[in-house]
Order: C-alpha cells, then structure tokens, then sequence
C-alpha cells in the first residue's frame, strides 16, 4: 500500500501507468504516485520481468510486432529495450573476453542486409543501407563467440575483425581456419602473425540439380585444406562449427531470417541484436553438447546466468 508523503494517509488504487507500473491516489490531497520500482538499464520504467520477457522472446526468433502483441509493449519501448540491451552487451563482451587462451578458432562471415539489398541501393544510400555481413570468430572447442564485427565485406571490415579476434585471443599459440575470403590473409599476416597456424577451406559445390528450387543449397562435391601460415594440423582444418553457429543466428534472430520481411530497417538495430544474442549465447545458454555455457567452459564464468543477470552487468 502507499502512503502519501503530505497527508501520512493511505492511498487509493489509481490504475496502471502506461509502462505497467502501478498509480495511486490520496484520497484527501488528490496527489497520484506511482509504486516503488528500479529503471531498467538505468534508463527504462518498465517492469524488470517484462523487460527480460521481451529479450527472451527476440532471443527465440520472435518479432517486433509479435513480442509487442505477447508483452503489450509499444514496438518502439521493445526497439529502444533492444538497442540498450544491445550496447550493454556488447561493452560486457569487450570486458569479458580478452587475452584468452584458445587452440582451435573458426571464422566466417554471415550476410544480411539493412532497408534493401546491395542491389536495390540508389545514389542517396548511405554506407549503412544495403549488405551487412557479420564476421564471426568461435573456438572450436569452448564454442566461445570471441568476436564479431558488423559491416561490409571488404578488407577494412576484415582488417578491424581480425584486430577484435587479437584483443580476445592471449598470445599463446593457436590455429586458425578461415574460408578463402582473400582480405583474411592479409589481415591475420598483420595482425595475428605471432601467433597462429593458419590455413583456408574452400568448399566446391556442385550445380543444382533438375528437381532442386531456387532456394536449395548446392551440394558440396569437395573440400580444399590450404595451408597459409604456421605448421596447421591437417585434421583440425575445419569451418563446420562456425558454420553452425550461422545456422543458430539464422533460426535466433528473426531479422536474420531468410524471405520474410522482418530484416533489420538501421543498422544500429541490427549490431544491437548481434550484440545481445551473442552475449546470450555465450553466457545464458547452456550448449547441448557441453552441457554447460561457453563461458562456463573457457573459465568466464561458474554459473549459467540469466537474462536479468546479463542486462545488469556492468
């Protein structure tokens, strides 16, 4: 119950604010108050178990529109819990992860494109319209996300994801592979020369055939090792865990999913949404084959946290 801070008399029930929160009103000096509550983010008036429903939904694949049906969220409160969340999780990743000690490291790149595709862009478009591919470092064995960098496939977006992967990774030895993106030689030549075995895997794959779709995946026919710096191990010259974890953002993000019309419309919205479900997935989600978090894993952390936890880390 709450108590009015003129008259010391109980106050009435007076509905719901507009974020939730419930009002009250003294019945003598008419003065409304709304109950006892904490910003979420340090920013929102949202209930704090509202506003991890509405990450956990986007975290499962949901969308805009249908977190805001489920939540009762306006979609711009869900946009703006989004891009807080986002930067909060993105300087938590920078802190946590660095100078870590890693054997096997996978990286590659994941398309996506922001209002249009590079195709449909016009002369007014800025850098932040058309393809948005996101480069991705994991460890192979930890399945620790170790970096990730958002922007255009060329060698300047590469060069500042390598450098990300060298901030995360400690100087100890270890082995990288990569598909044949050529700008990845030049950046981890400059970068990681110190450090790595370094080799590329590049896929052949067949045409399609007569009865496949449009949309069918082209079977692979064969697989080219390539060794490029260091003395890699031949067995351990692999993209196929990077690979999956393009398939868990696919199925995660529903911006990031194929043919619908939920794709990103900002760029910033897009690299908060990397931002919070890598975070997600390295600290809150408990890996199948692990049976515990990547983080748990590389020593990060002794516990699965939870969303309210994550958002809250400072």
């Amino acid at each position: 119950m709450m108590v009015c801070q003129s008259c010391k008399v109980d106050c009435q029930r007076f509905g719901k604010h507009r974020n939730g929160l419930r009002r009250f009103r003294c019945s003598q000096c008419k003065k409304t108050y709304t109950e006892d509550h904490s910003r979420v983010l340090d920013s929102m008036y949202i209930p704090q178990d509202k506003a991890v429903l509405a990450l956990r939904l986007l975290l499962e694949g949901n969308s805009i529109r249908s977190t805001e049906r489920i939540t009762e969220f306006d979609r711009n409160t869900i946009m703006s819990l989004l891009v807080k969340a986002g930067d909060r999780c993105e300087t938590l990743m920078v802190e946590k992860i660095v100078n870590l000690p890693v054997e096997d490291v996978e990286v590659d790149e994941i398309w996506g494109f922001v209002q249009k595709k590079e195709g449909h862009k016009t002369d007014d478009d800025g850098d932040n319209v058309g393809d948005a591919y996101c480069f991705i470092g994991m460890e192979r064995t930890s399945k620790l996300i170790l970096a990730y960098h958002l922007g255009k496939r060329t060698a300047k977006s590469t060069d500042a994801f390598i450098g990300k992967l060298a901030y995360a990774t400690s100087k100890e030895r270890f082995q990288l592979t990569s598909d044949g993106f050529p700008p990845y030689i030049s950046a981890v030549k400059l970068l990681l020369r110190d450090r790595v075995d370094f080799a590329t895997l590049v896929k052949v794959y067949g045409s399609p055939r007569d009865a496949e779709q449009k949309y069918s995946p082209a079977e692979v026919v064969d697989s080219i090792p390539t060794e490029i710096m260091g003395r890699p191990v031949a067995d351990r010259i692999c993209t196929s865990h990077i690979e999956r974890v393009n398939l868990s953002v696919r199925m995660g993000m529903r911006r990031m999913t194929r043919l619908t019309n939920g794709f990103s419309k900002k760029w910033e919205n897009l690299q908060a949404a990397y931002s919070l479900w890598f975070a997600y997935y390295n600290f809150c989600r408990i890996h199948q084959t692990l049976r515990v978090t990547p983080a748990m894993e590389s020593g990060i952390t002794d516990h699965v946290w939870t969303i309210a936890e994550l958002i809250a880390a400072r």
